[in-house]
């Protein structure tokens, strides 16, 4: 127990509410630009120099690098916090914390709930392109004789089916869908469907962070976290951003997720801060502590999956650019290895 005495004693000395308070309201308006600027730049890049030779590998290297920096975020920031908070010795000394390593268990739930998500939104589509196929094939029958294959028909269905948007024939298509053949419109649709489950297990995570953040009131744990958490945002922008520029999207779509990734940590910082000053909430508490480390465990499978499943899975086995490149693979891999040891480098200081 004397571990406890000094670990409240170093709490008592950084719990200062003042100034915790203007460190909370100074890391929204940085945090706010870092999210902007990291997931802006793909994008603006991608308007740019979408018809430049290099463009694509580029942006390729870009996902590898931000690949590597989610992957470390999970792994090296929010699971070790994750068993930090239930390993506590308020919280480890109580049944039934102590009996089960509760972290690695909802981490796994994290991984199997991503999993889910990522299973039913391409089986949604799937189905949906099956059960009007048909009906696609009959349409195109009573125009002018034009002939169209089922798995063509089945990609454009497919492309209404994940956007909700679109009419009948031609008029189905995204202006991103024009001019490509069966297989790269599915593999387009894939990106899409990889973008937006990557995005909401983003929200989730940084939800999670800006609630905490929100409502703590230990003023030696929030200095380091604004740094660290610009750049964290910077470079999970940045991947998000690339997949997004990828993925093609019209520019309201674009505009709406760039949105929701820059301000949820904000917004979730400022709801933190309402639920101290309405609950005089305790951070340092038992429960705080199993709520804190419960909800970092989940983020953290959530991540874990989007980054090795999502993203490097698909781009270094399912790619043709860097499968006919040797030389681009090596280069994408040295880039994952420099993102993930970039976020590593952080947790000396948060």
């Amino acid at each position: 127990m004397a571990g406890c005495s000094l670990d409240e004693t170093r709490a008592e000395f950084c719990r200062n509410s003042a100034e915790a308070t203007h460190l909370k309201l100074v890391s929204i308006i940085v945090i706010l630009a870092s999210s902007a600027a990291g997931i802006s730049c793909p994008v603006a890049l991608a308007r740019l120099f979408a018809r430049s030779p290099a463009y694509a590998n580029a942006l390729l290297v870009i996902k590898c690098f931000a690949a590597g920096v989610i992957l470390s975020t999970s792994l090296v920031h929010v699971l070790p916090d994750a068993f930090d908070a239930l390993a506590d010795c308020q919280v480890a000394t109580r049944h039934p914390w102590r009996d089960f390593p509760f972290s690695g268990l909802v981490s796994l739930i994290g991984v199997l709930l991503a999993l889910l998500v990522d299973v039913t939104a391409s089986s949604h589509a799937s189905e949906d392109a099956t059960k009007y196929v048909r009906i696609g094939l009959e349409e195109v029958g009573k125009g002018v004789g034009k002939q169209v294959s089922p798995s063509s028909a089945a990609a454009e269905v497919a492309a209404v089916a994940c956007h909700g948007h679109g009419h009948q024939g031609e008029e189905a298509i995204d202006v991103g869908m024009e001019g490509l053949d069966e297989e790269e419109r599915l593999a387009k649709l894939k990106q899409r469907m990889v973008s937006q489950v990557l995005e909401i297990g983003i929200i989730f995570h940084s939800v999670i962070i800006g609630l905490t953040m929100g409502m703590s009131q230990n003023q030696c744990t929030i200095r380091p976290l604004v740094a660290a958490l610009a750049f964290h945002q910077i470079f999970e922008g940045m991947g998000l951003g690339g997949c997004i520029a990828q993925a093609g999207f019209g520019v309201a779509t674009v505009g709406y997720m760039c949105l929701m990734f820059s301000v949820t940590t904000p917004i979730g910082i400022l709801l933190g801060m309402l639920v101290f000053h309405m609950t005089g909430y305790d951070d340092s508490s038992p429960n705080a502590l199993i709520l804190e480390g419960l909800l970092g465990s989940l983020s953290s499978g959530i991540l874990v999956y989007m980054a090795l499943v999502d993203l490097i899975a698909v781009d270094f086995f399912h790619n043709k650019a860097m499968s006919s490149s040797p030389r681009l693979k090596k280069l994408s891999y040295i880039t994952l290895v420099l993102g993930s040891a970039s976020m590593s480098i952080l947790a000396l200081w948060a």
